[in-house]
Formats: structure tokens, C-alpha cells, sequence
């Protein structure tokens, strides 16, 4: 594996996003929706960055089944979610890829009526990206590698990993 953000970088970047995710909302109340699993680390380290009247909650997407490292069906499960109608509210995820799995889940989202739905990502692959829209926040800007560590796995491992590394072609296995 390559090490591509260590522990101090990405403690950086998400107090530089923390910042303007502050400076935009203020002091308004937010609703903040981690997206999971990979979210969680982010959203844990995130929420006790702002300083605003917060409410925190989480809904499951996931497109990538198994080992595979190709696109599936997007399933979402909101159960787990708090009422946001009227709310702002701050999608927090782990990764922009392609953008599907965002785009679609802010679309249902939308369908809740809150007040206003932003996104904010840890990593942004801006070479990959399918759609037309991009996130409101975003803590770092990296290549197209398959990435793990701080809550993005390959087959339900190395999330637990505190910093940011890229697995190398012999470790992914393919289908």
C-alpha cells in the first residue's frame, strides 16, 4: 500500500473543512446525514469540530457489493434517519467517485423537504466524475487510485487504518 494522507494531513483538512463548513452555516441549526459505512470516522472527528446547534443522523448507501470494485444498484436505507423537513441539512460521505451514489441520494433527500441540502466529502476523485454536480465541501482532492483507511475499506478491511493509503493492483481482486 501507498500512503497517500497521513494521520496530521488528514487531521488538517477536515479542521480546514470543519472551518468552512462554520463559516457558511454560522450559527444556524444543522442536521448533519452521514453517509454509511465509510463516513463514520469523518462524521465522528467532523461533529466535534462545529460549533453550531447540531443534530446528527445516518442513512446507508451502497453501490459497491463484495469484492467488487465496479458500480452496482444503489440501495439507501433511511431508516435511521432524524425528520428533516425544514432543516438544513449537510450530507457527509466519504468519497466522490462518480458522483452517482450523491447525486442520487441527495435527490431523495430533496423529496423529505428540508430547507436546504449541502454535501460535503473527505476525498474528491474529480478524474472520475460522471454527473453534473460536484460537492459543496470538500477535504482533499486526490488521483484515481482505489483508496482505504480512515473509513473507506476494500471488502469490509482497513477502515480502522488512521490515515489514507492506496492499495496496489495485486491486492484488489477482480471480477
Amino acid at each position: 500500500m501507498e500512503t497517500l494522507l497521513d494521520e496530521k494531513q488528514l487531521r488538517d483538512g477536515v479542521r480546514r473543512m470543519a472551518r468552512d463548513i462554520t463559516d457558511h452555516y454560522q450559527d444556524r441549526p444543522l442536521t448533519i446525514i452521514g453517509i454509511l459505512t465509510g463516513s463514520v470516522v469523518l462524521l465522528a472527528d467532523m461533529i466535534r469540530l462545529l460549533e453550531m446547534p447540531l443534530r446528527v443522523g445516518v442513512l446507508q448507501a451502497r453501490s459497491y457489493h463484495g469484492a467488487t470494485t465496479t458500480r452496482g444498484e444503489l440501495v439507501i436505507n433511511d431508516e435511521l434517519m432524524p425528520d428533516i423537513q425544514n432543516r438544513e441539512v449537510l450530507l457527509v460521505d466519504d468519497i466522490f467517485d462518480t458522483g452517482y451514489t450523491l447525486r442520487e441520494v441527495i435527490s431523495r433527500i430533496k423529496k423529505l423537504n428540508p430547507s436546504s441540502v449541502l454535501s460535503a466529502v473527505l476525498l474528491h476523485k474529480e478524474d472520475r466524475c460522471e454527473v453534473e454536480m460536484a460537492p459543496d465541501f470538500v477535504g482533499f482532492h486526490i488521483p484515481d487510485k482505489f483508496v482505504v483507511g480512515y473509513g473507506l475499506d476494500y471488502e469490509d478491511e482497513y477502515r480502522n487504518l488512521p490515515y489514507l493509503a492506496a492499495l496496489e493492483e495485486a491486492d484488489l481482486k477482480t471480477q
